[in-house]
């Protein structure tokens, strides 16, 4: 991770639980504070135009605190997925939304803490077919940041969850803020590959135009035997980057 990245998104505390936020001002995108100061630079210009939705969306996190609600990741990762250079983007794996167990969360999608034990059950199935399609061994821990360092962008369809309440943030807003980043990667015009895992990750497809699109059933446990064992989703991207140019991803997380 940068020292950029540090400063702004430092790595979850070892502890299996993560601490509720106990104020909702601690959100760091509530209002005034602008979309560049919480975002690494090469994403400020993209997401400015959705800056006001951000601010709506801190208000809207701040009366869950406020009746009580623990949300999911800490503040302070919310916004993790942006801290990575937009430029260097060249996959985008989306999921749902973020694990709702304390603790687990982090603000990549589908990623823990080094810490965690045992692995989220979505996570573990994950390695099961990274180790088939790819032969390489099965990670020691779930964290997935060494992916996010070579430019694979882990970002769920919505950012925040209640503790205990898994999709309870769906109709929150995040939409918005997902759209517009998937828009401003395609508008680039470079290399890209989108890895869209379960239903709520394919609502965004009409936004890729012609970016080759990878998608299954969501590796959940209540799925992954229904088209996600088997998709070989790891060297199906590789093979597209290659025939754009691109430099494979090393999927080996060491």
């Amino acid at each position: 991770m940068s020292e950029y990245q540090s400063a702004l998104f430092p790595e979850p505390a070892p502890s299996p639980t993560a601490s509720p936020i106990l104020d909702g001002s601690e959100f760091p995108f509530a209002a005034p504070v602008p979309v560049a100061d919480v975002v690494h630079p090469s994403w400020a210009a993209a997401l400015a135009p959705i800056e006001p939705q951000l601010h709506l969306l801190a208000d809207r996190l701040r009366t869950e605190v406020d009746g009580g609600h623990e949300i999911l990741p800490p503040a302070e990762h919310i916004l993790r997925a942006f801290s990575y250079p937009m430029d260097q983007v060249k996959v985008l794996i989306l999921g749902q939304d973020p694990y709702p167990t304390p603790g687990h969360a982090v603000g990549l999608s589908f990623s823990v803490a080094g810490s965690t034990r045992p692995l989220p059950r979505s996570l573990a199935n994950i390695y099961r077919e990274l180790a088939a399609d790819t032969g390489t061994s099965v990670p020691a821990h779930g964290d997935l940041s060494g992916w996010a360092e070579q430019g694979v962008l882990l970002l769920n369809r919505v950012l925040t969850v209640r503790a205990g309440g898994a999709a309870s943030h769906r109709r929150l807003g995040w939409d918005v803020v997902t759209d517009a980043a998937v828009e401003a990667l395609v508008a680039r015009n470079l290399p890209l590959v989108a890895v869209l895992w379960g239903r709520d990750a394919q609502q965004i497809k009409p936004l890729l135009g012609s970016t080759p699109v990878i998608e299954s059933v969501h590796p959940s446990p209540l799925s992954a035997s229904r088209g996600f064992f088997g998709s070989r989703p790891f060297t199906r991207v590789n093979k597209f980057l290659a025939e754009q140019g691109a430099e494979p991803v090393d999927w080996q997380l060491r």
